[in-house]
């Protein structure tokens, strides 16, 4: 039995001091990517050193050691994921980590028409794909970088190879793709996919450009009853993890809405985040962040890292502090892994 931190009772898990028990974690592979997209990260971006990054056998040293306290729910992100070297065999071993029952990935998809077949065999077992537009102009001024094609290539061999089911994540940013958001809501009538929309989350250099480009779940469900027919709520629009979801009658399909600026969720909130330099964040929006790599390279004992994860955990804040306009300032969503 694992030793909770001095104060708290002893547990077999990860808990907080509110009672949250900690199990998802999200996994960042890399801060790296092969799209510059316009609420993510400036054009001219400047990466990490790779040897300041997590090793492969660390990376899988951490993932055991949270696995042992209960983590059983993982996801892959970036950065994008999928341009981390040696990709396939991080997934594969991740999936043969003991207590790992789920692994997804969040993905752009650019490169899934080659790696979701091998990614699939290697036991990933379902991807979120980023895609913000069905307009290729758009895309483009979106992305920076990419084509809307590549994507959706990469949505087709993932359904292909099993990685289901498949859910796809718009960001929605005034200006650049309001106006998208009935087209790919309609996905849902002709797919069993997930459509959720995101609103966008100031952070770093982008902070004041993602609060004057909000758009809210309101307007968002408004502009698609007006264009095309209104959405019901599925199970009153209760949370199904961080979404609160609905249909179109008779749709094959649902759209999320994923509304963490206006409507939070922090009350149920179970994950934490592994940045790809290997460090502990508690919260997407809160800066306080433990570093595991720098005593993992020290020579910490799997036994001390536990502890110290235990003691992150019972710190880890009730939510954000937008409200009073608390904005995280130390790293841009692709340095977090969102």
């Amino acid at each position: 039995m694992i030793q909770s931190p001095v104060g708290t009772p002893t547990v077999t898990e990860a808990r907080d001091r509110f009672g949250r028990i900690i199990s998802y974690l999200r996994i960042s592979l890399t801060d790296k990517c092969n799209l510059r997209c316009v609420y993510c990260m400036p054009e001219d971006m400047v990466f990490q050193p790779a040897q300041e990054l997590m090793q492969d056998e660390e990376l899988l040293t951490l993932v055991r050691v949270f696995a042992s306290l209960g983590f059983w729910k993982f996801r892959l992100t970036g950065g994008e994921p999928t341009i981390r070297r040696n990709i396939v065999d991080i997934v594969r071993n991740i999936a043969q980590t003991e207590g790992v029952r789920s692994l997804s990935m969040t993905t752009n998809g650019i490169l899934l028409e080659e790696l979701a077949n091998p990614l699939a065999q290697a036991g990933l077992q379902r991807v979120n794909v980023s895609i913000d537009t069905l307009d290729p102009v758009r895309f483009k001024r979106i992305t920076r970088w990419g084509t809307l094609d590549q994507v959706w290539n990469g949505l087709l061999a993932s359904e292909r190879a099993g990685l289901t089911p498949i859910k796809l994540n718009a960001v929605v940013v005034r200006g650049f793709n309001d106006q998208d958001v009935t087209e790919l809501a309609k996905l849902t009538v002709d797919h069993p996919w997930q459509v959720r929309f995101i609103e966008m989350m100031p952070f770093g250099d982008v902070a004041s450009f993602a609060k004057e480009q909000i758009v809210t779940d309101a307007e968002i469900q408004a502009r698609i009853a007006a264009e095309f027919q209104p959405l019901q709520p599925v199970d009153g629009a209760k949370l199904d993890g961080e979404a609160r979801l609905y249909t179109f009658p008779d749709a094959p399909g649902q759209v999320g809405f994923i509304s963490s600026v206006t409507i939070p969720f922090c009350a149920s909130c179970n994950r934490a985040r592994l940045t790809a330099d290997g460090v502990l964040r508690l919260c997407l929006l809160r800066d306080k962040e433990i570093n595991l790599l720098q005593p993992l390279r020290a020579g910490a004992s799997e036994d001390e890292l536990r502890q110290m994860i235990l003691e992150a955990i019972w710190w880890k804040p009730w939510g954000h502090g937008l409200a009073e306009d608390v904005i995280p300032l130390s790293r841009v969503m692709s340095q977090i892994g969102g």
